[in-house]
């Protein structure tokens, strides 16, 4: 059997404004939101339509692990998100204030910007070319 990659986990500060942002500011949808008793949720959201890798969000349980909400890979960009319209999902970021530290650029791979989510963990928007 191949294997696959099935979920990330990105640690958050709560369960349901992180469910928020996902839906209303980037589109995804939830797969899964199981509660595993003592306040613990099974949580994924992934792209509307994506087949692939889900995001599990991992409320923060611990002094060290709040420590790590919106700074996981030390500053590096973190995610990358592939889009078939890079302009259309630039601009719909824009509008519900997303902010962008890198502006669009075109590069040999395809245009791409990079944002932050609503923790500061950076991400690529990418519209590969062909």
């Amino acid at each position: 059997m191949p294997q696959t990659l099935a979920h990330i986990a990105i640690v958050v500060r709560n369960y349901d404004e992180a469910i928020a942002f996902y839906i209303n500011i980037l589109g995804f949808r939830v797969l899964e939101d199981s509660d595993l008793g003592a306040g613990k949720r099974w949580v994924l959201v992934a792209p509307d339509g994506s087949t692939g890798t889900a995001l599990l969000l991992a409320q923060a349980a611990t002094p060290e692990q709040s420590s790590r909400i919106g700074n996981q890979t030390g500053g590096r960009v973190f995610l990358f998100l592939h889009t078939d319209d890079f302009w259309r999902d630039y601009r719909s970021l824009q509008s519900h204030n997303v902010e962008f530290v890198r502006p669009p650029k075109e590069e040999p791979y395809g245009t791409v910007a990079v944002f932050k989510d609503l923790y500061g963990n950076l991400w690529d928007l990418i519209e590969r070319k062909p």
